[in-house]
C-alpha cells in the first residue's frame, strides 16, 4: 500500500491592513512606555504613502498619553521630545477634524502643566464645552496643581471656581494644594475656608495634609490671625447647632501664638493634650432638611402616597421621641433556627433599655401591621403589645408598605437615635446618595447584640473621628494612622491661651448642649 502523504498545513495569513498593523505596534509602544518608537511610528505613517491611512481618536489619544507620561521623565531629551511632539500631535488631531474627548484634554492639560504652562493647561479645559465634553476632577488637576506650585494663587482660585460651576468637587489632594498656597501667600480667609472644606469632605487627613495644617498654625502668618466670633455666646452656639456640631465657621477666635501639639483622644472624646471635649459631628441643618425631603419624596413614589402622608402628619403631632426602633430587625435577630420566629422578648428588652437610659421616655417602634396582628393573636404576647399601644410605643405600617421608609424618615425628621442592625446598603438607600448619609449613620445609628439573651446596645461614638473647630476657637485634626481603631489615631491639637470671653462662655454652655433630641451620652 502506498504511503499516505502527510497533510499540508494551511498557511496562516500574515497580512493585515496598515491600520491594524499600526495600532498593534502603537499599543506595543504604549505598553512598554517607549515614546521614541511611537514617534518613529507616527513619522513613518505620515511620510510613507503606502502606509497612509487616517489616524483615528484612539491613535491620537494613545500618542498623547505617551507624551504626557514622558513629560515627567528625568531625561531632558525625552522631555523635549514629549513636548515637541505632544502639542504637534494635538494640532494635527484638530486640523484632521477629530473631536477630542475627555481623555484627550486631560493628556494635553498634563503635558502643558508639566511644561509649567498652567494657562494653556487651563485653557484647553475651558474650551471643552465647544466639543460637548464634561470635565472631570483629573482634567482640572494639572492646571490647579501647576498654579499652586507656582504660587499663582488667584489663578488657582479661578480653577476652583470653574470646577464648582461644572459640578466637580474637591478631594483631599486638591484642598491640600489650595490650602498650602493660601497659607504661603498669607490668604488667611482662604486658609480658614479650606480648613472647613477639609472638615466637610475629609474625615482623617493624610500626614502630608496634616503637615500643611501644622505649618500654617506655627507660622507668623497663622499667629497673626484672630478676633473672630463676634455676636456673643448665643450666635456661636446657634452656629454650632446649625452646622451639626463640631464647628461654628464664624472666623478665627482668640489672639496670639497658637500651641500645636500631637497627641491622642480618650475613649470618651476628651483630648489628652488640652482636655477639651470633642463633639459628635452631625450633618448640617440644611443637609438634614434636604435629607428629609429626599426620603419623603422617594417613599411617596414607592408607597401608597396617602399612607405615607398620614404617617408624616401623625409624626408631626407626636414629635417627642428620642429613639426610633426598627421592630422587625430587632424581633427577627438571630431567629433563623427551627423554633425561631419573631422574638417579642428581644424587642421588649430594647424598648425597656431605651426607656431607662432616656430618663423614662418611651421609644417609637415601627412595625408592620401584619406582625402586629400575629402578636395580638398570641395570648402570651397580647398584654405586652396592648401596653405598648397604650403608651404610644407602636406605629404600625399598612399592608403592602416597606417599613424601612417609615423608620428612616422618622429618625431623620426627629433628629433622633435609630436602633437597627440594618447596614442600609440596599438599592433603596443608594438612591439617597452617600455624600452625607454615612456621616448621618455614624451619628444616629445604634446597633445591638444579644448574648445568651442579654442585650447590649452599641451606641453612636462619644465623639466623631473628624476635623473639629471648637467654640473656643481651637482645632483638632485627626491624621490617618495604621490602626482602624479610633484610639490609634494621632490628633493635631491646636489651641491658644486667649480665646475671648464669649467663646469661653459658649464652651461652658456647649458642655451640656444636646445637639438634637438625644445625645449618645444620655442614652
Amino acid at each position: 500500500m502506498a504511503a499516505v502523504p502527510p497533510k499540508q498545513s494551511k498557511k496562516r495569513k500574515s497580512y493585515q491592513n496598515p491600520d491594524t498593523n499600526f495600532l498593534i505596534s502603537l499599543n506595543s509602544c504604549s505598553k512598554s512606555k517607549n515614546l521614541r518608537a511611537a514617534i518613529a511610528l507616527y513619522e513613518s505613517q505620515q511620510q510613507q504613502q503606502n502606509l497612509r491611512f487616517n489616524l483615528n481618536l484612539n491613535h491620537f489619544n494613545t500618542l498623547l498619553h505617551l507624551c504626557s507620561n514622558s513629560a515627567a521623565d528625568t531625561d531632558p531629551s525625552t522631555q523635549s521630545l514629549a513636548f515637541d511632539y505632544g502639542f504637534r500631535i494635538f494640532r494635527h488631531m484638530l486640523t484632521s477634524n477629530i473631536t477630542p474627548n475627555e481623555a484627550t484634554v486631560t493628556a494635553v492639560a498634563r503635558l502643558a502643566a508639566a511644561k509649567g504652562d498652567g494657562d494653556y493647561s487651563f485653557e484647553v479645559v475651558k474650551n471643552m464645552g465647544q466639543y460637548g465634553i464634561t470635565p472631570r476632577l483629573r482634567t482640572y488637576d494639572p492646571a490647579l496643581f501647576c498654579f499652586c506650585k507656582n504660587a499663582e494663587v488667584d489663578k488657582a482660585y479661578e480653577v476652583e471656581e470653574h470646577m464648582r460651576a461644572n459640578g466637580v468637587g474637591l478631594e483631599e489632594p486638591e484642598i491640600a494644594g489650595l490650602l498650602r498656597v493660601s497659607a504661603e501667600t498669607g490668604r488667611e480667609e482662604r486658609v480658614y475656608g479650606y480648613l472647613h472644606k477639609l472638615l466637610n469632605n475629609v474625615r482623617c487627613v493624610s500626614e502630608e495634609t496634616g503637615k500643611i495644617v501644622e505649618d500654617w498654625f506655627r507660622s507668623e502668618k497663622g499667629c497673626g490671625v484672630g478676633g473672630g466670633g463676634e455676636g456673643g455666646v448665643e450666635v456661636i452656639m446657634k452656629a454650632v447647632e446649625m452646622n451639626g456640631g463640631g464647628w461654628h465657621g464664624l472666623g478665627w477666635m482668640g489672639e496670639g501664638q497658637w500651641v500645636v501639639r500631637r497627641g491622642s483622644v480618650e475613649e470618651n472624646g476628651r483630648c489628652c493634650s488640652c482636655a477639651e471635649q470633642l463633639g459628635c459631628v452631625d450633618i448640617h441643618e440644611v443637609e438634614r432638611g434636604r435629607f428629609v425631603r429626599s426620603v419623603a419624596g422617594l417613599a411617596m413614589e414607592r408607597e401608597v402616597k396617602g399612607n405615607f402622608t398620614e404617617f408624616q402628619d401623625w409624626l408631626e403631632a407626636h414629635a417627642h421621641y428620642d429613639a426610633i426602633v426598627d421592630g422587625a430587625n430587632v424581633g427577627l435577630y438571630q431567629q433563623n433556627f427551627a423554633e425561631g420566629g419573631f422574638s417579642v422578648l428581644q424587642l421588649d428588652a430594647v424598648v425597656k433599655q431605651l426607656y431607662d437610659k432616656s430618663k423614662n421616655k418611651w421609644p417609637l417602634v415601627i412595625l408592620h401591621n401584619k406582625r402586629l396582628r400575629v402578636l395580638l393573636e398570641n395570648p402570651s404576647h397580647r398584654a405586652l403589645v396592648k401596653d405598648w399601644m397604650d403608651k404610644g410605643v407602636l406605629y404600625t405600617t399598612p399592608h403592602g408598605s416597606n417599613d424601612d421608609w417609615y423608620w428612616l424618615y422618622a429618625a431623620v425628621r426627629l433628629r433622633c437615635l435609630l436602633v437597627t442592625n440594618d447596614e442600609m446598603r440596599d438599592h433603596m438607600f443608594e438612591l439617597l446618595g452617600s455624600s452625607f448619609f454615612l456621616k448621618w449613620k455614624e451619628r444616629h445609628q445604634a446597633r445591638y447584640t444579644f448574648v445568651k439573651g442579654s442585650l447590649k446596645l452599641h451606641m453612636p461614638p462619644a465623639y466623631s473621628l473628624a476635623i473639629q473647630e471648637s467654640v473656643k476657637g481651637s482645632w483638632h485634626v485627626p491624621i490617618v494612622g495604621d490602626s482602624n481603631e479610633e484610639a490609634g489615631h494621632i490628633w493635631l491639637c491646636i489651641t491658644r491661651p486667649n480665646s475671648g470671653d464669649a467663646s469661653e462662655k459658649a464652651s461652658m454652655n456647649m458642655e451640656n448642649l444636646d445637639n438634637g433630641h438625644f445625645s449618645s451620652g444620655s442614652l
